[in-house]
């Protein structure tokens, strides 16, 4: 068996982001700001912006005052929240993260109210730009370019478009567990976030605490005078954001620690990251945790050290036991393309199936049903692979944002759809096997129902002819999933008709059920969606046909009767000349 083998990417990813062409034209940016418009007004609490367009990029940058964000972020009870379900009524913008199993997660009151403060007047049409977008902000500026950039993922086609890049400087966190989950579930969102915290800056750690519930999402570059490294797990970013923030007496001056970013940008282009401070390893030392005390060096943690009461060796076995977990998640986690090759082997073993039954002259349906074949057992076993395969994806697919979801939904509907109509007519009979009844209603599975939804939401494609229908009749499934539901259900009608003990009214409903039942099976009929195995001798809807040809009499006449009653009409239906 392969081993799993454990590494952290941090040292690459660090080298990589502070490329200074790309660092410092943001942190210029906001520089700029920062001068143009201390000339021209008093601080305050509000938030400023401007495009800037350098040769290779557009830089969007949001500014507001150093000395206004500490308090203002804490807000009146030390970090208030908006929830999602309060913003649907009044700014809807971020509805399309909700994933579809929990419609809910909460944002800082303040960032979000600087935020909607300017969202109108914000230019929507960088999205447009063929140049790669780059949105960035210090403090809670860095609060309402992560708000902007989250509002414009729902537009990106990232199969398309180069994803947007948010860089912040000394923001605070922003939202809760709930936020990071639904932007971390998705890979290419979680990546458009990179967080620099120095740590002489207060305002990334000020909410903070034992009991907060304010989580990180993105990748964080923590940086000191030593040089700087890239951590991306949530929990071991809250902890390396206490542990390294060093609560000298200068970084009580907000605008000396802002201009302390500034120092940052022109030396990290002198250093080589994780370079300037070595450390002697043993050499039973596990590759991984060298890796990460290294990492831990490069901002000033050494082990045997202690930081704010914070034991470094601690912090080194908690980022050593998460990598592990990361590493074995990313390993097991649900792949639908790796195993879709499998899924087809099934459903070509139920193909094969269908035809056996059909050749005998009763169905898969029925003879599944009915279990008339030695082959049904190799069946049930085809079925729960494909059943635990699709309910796996439809979980995924839910746990998604819904535009992420979406395009999975779009691209894998094909595969859903024959999936549905081939095994869910095997779980009604399994249903009424049980003597159970209004399978519809009462018995359905989910992911039926929402592979279902999401093909009626899907635009069908436009032109296909009846001629087309009826050439590919003889090889369709039916179209209805649930068509045999309603067989079953007008059988049950039948014998409520026929049968003593049941009140005139109870008649009553079973006519008017039997009645709609008919015009249902016609209609499936004239536009060719339902599969001729239908009219074979042995099938449950020419049981229904015959019990229903009973009790309406002989001289009964209706499309459908006139149609079942020559049963050449049978053939003819198969070979698309009816």
């Amino acid at each position: 068996m392969t081993q799993t083998q454990y590494f952290s990417s941090g040292l690459e990813l660090a080298n990589s982001v502070v490329i200074p062409d790309i660092l410092q034209q943001t942190w210029t940016a906001i520089s700029e700001l920062y001068k143009e418009t201390s000339q021209k007004e008093e601080p305050s609490s509000s938030v400023k912006f401007k495009i800037y367009e350098p040769l290779n990029y557009t830089i969007i940058a949001f500014f507001t005052w150093p000395a206004n964000s500490k308090d203002c972020v804490q807000g009146n009870e030390g970090g208030d929240f908006v929830t999602s379900s309060a913003l649907k009524g009044y700014f809807p913008h971020f509805n399309f993260l909700c994933p579809k199993g929990n419609q809910k997660f909460s944002i800082n009151k303040p960032a979000l109210e600087l935020f909607t403060s300017i969202f109108y007047v914000l230019p929507k049409s960088v999205m447009t730009n063929s140049k790669p977008l780059i949105i960035t902000g210090n403090s809670l500026g860095g609060s309402v370019a992560s708000l902007f950039t989250l509002s414009l993922l729902e537009k990106f086609n990232f199969l398309t478009t180069k994803r947007p890049l948010c860089i912040t400087f000394g923001s605070p966190l922003i939202g809760d567990e709930d936020l990071q989950e639904a932007i971390s579930k998705y890979a290419a969102w979680n990546s458009c976030f990179l967080h620099v915290v120095s740590d002489q800056d207060p305002v990334p750690r000020v909410l903070i605490s034992q009991t907060s519930v304010y989580k990180p999402f993105g990748t964080f570059l923590l940086c000191s005078k030593l040089g700087c490294s890239c951590f991306g797990d949530p929990r071991t970013i809250l902890e390396l954001l206490k542990a390294t923030y060093s609560g000298s007496p200068g970084n009580q001056d907000p605008n000396m620690v802002f201009k302390s970013y500034g120092t940052f940008m022109k030396n990290i282009n002198r250093k080589v990251i994780c370079k300037d401070t070595t450390h002697s390893f043993d050499w039973t030392t596990p590759p991984l945790r060298a890796s990460i005390i290294t990492q831990l060096a490069a901002i000033g943690l050494v082990p045997q050290q202690q930081a704010h009461n914070i034991d470094i060796n601690a912090i080194i076995t908690k980022t050593e036991n998460q990598e592990k977990k990361l590493a074995l998640f990313k390993k097991q986690v649900f792949d639908p393309s790796m195993k879709l090759n499998k899924v087809k082997v099934h459903m070509a073993n139920l193909e094969w199936y269908k035809k056996v039954a059909k050749d005998n002259k009763i169905g898969y349906y029925d003879s599944y049903k009915n279990e008339s074949h030695t082959s049904d057992l190799d069946v049930v076993i085809h079925m729960k692979t494909l059943t635990c395969y699709w309910e796996e994806l439809v979980n995924e697919v839910e746990k998604r944002p819904q535009t992420v979801g979406a395009s999975l939904r779009t691209g894998w509907l094909f595969g859903g759809t024959n999936y549905r109509r081939m095994i869910e007519p095997l779980d009604i009979a399994d249903y009424y096997n049980k003597g159970k009844t209004d399978y519809i209603n009462q018995g359905r599975p989910k992911h039926y129902i929402k592979l279902e939804q999401w093909l009626n939401e899907t635009a069908k494609p436009v032109g296909v002819s009846n001629d087309s229908m009826k050439q590919n009749v003889a090889s369709i499934l039916t179209e209805d999933s649930c068509f045999w539901a309603h067989v079953e259900e007008a059988l049950i009608s039948c014998k409520m008709l026929t049968g003593t003990g049941s009140s005139e009214m109870d008649k009553q409903s079973s006519r008017d059920s039997l009645f709609k039942f008919e015009n249902y099976a016609y209609g499936l009929i004239k536009n060719y969606v339902v599969s001729p195995e239908i009219f074979l001798q042995g099938s449950s809807f020419m049981q229904w046909w015959r019990e229903y040809e009973k009790i309406m009499g002989t001289s009964y006449s209706s499309d459908l009767a006139k149609l079942m009653k020559d049963y050449r009409n049978y053939d003819k239906y198969a070979s698309g000349s009816l």
